[in-house]
């Protein structure tokens, strides 16, 4: 269960840069910089975990709290932000190494609080950080690749998704003892 729970989480993580790189994915990208991208948002979103989970390691030591609760308030803030992007436009962008990164770390954001609070679901940070890189990378190329075809019309529904698979976890999360 915990693999499948990290897998969702890092699947609603993903979402916000599906839902943006479907937006590069209208202007012409080469193909070497949608992998590149893709990496490099893999990447930070493997890295982020780790230094939110041992921000929380440190906070744990000075402040006595469940690591429950610091999760299930991490997702909510998530679900709170991700329901208020659903109706912005996201502004077009050329995508050089400073726009590439400054993308990789607005998106993965969200994987650093979530480190924090990550203890509650697994003690196998490694294994988790490793699954966000995969299926953010993935996304990211998916969300390149489909948005030449595709386009904005994608982009509210996936939101969408992303929002309820993220209230599903919190749900389960505040029911589980």
């Amino acid at each position: 269960m915990q693999l499948l729970t990290i897998f969702l989480i890092a699947l609603s993580l993903s979402i916000d840069t599906f839902t943006l790189s479907l937006t590069y994915g209208l202007i012409v990208i080469p193909k070497k910089t949608c992998i590149t991208t893709s990496l490099t948002v893999g990447i930070f979103h493997f890295i982020m975990p780790l230094l939110g989970y041992k921000l929380g390691n440190i906070l744990k030591t000075y402040v006595n709290i469940n690591e429950k609760y610091i999760l299930i308030i991490v997702l909510i803030l998530i679900i709170i932000e991700m329901i208020k992007s659903l109706n912005e436009e996201t502004k077009e962008h050329k995508l050089n190494l400073l726009n590439i990164l400054l993308f990789s770390l607005l998106v993965s954001i969200d994987s650093f609080t979530l480190g924090i609070g990550i203890n509650y679901i697994t003690n196998k940070i490694y294994l988790s950080s490793l699954i966000f890189f995969l299926v953010s990378s993935i996304f990211t190329y998916l969300g390149f690749k489909i948005g030449k075809f595709v386009g904005n019309k994608l982009k509210k529904t996936s939101k969408l998704f992303g929002v309820i698979l993220l209230i599903i976890i919190t749900v389960y999360l505040i029911c589980k003892p």
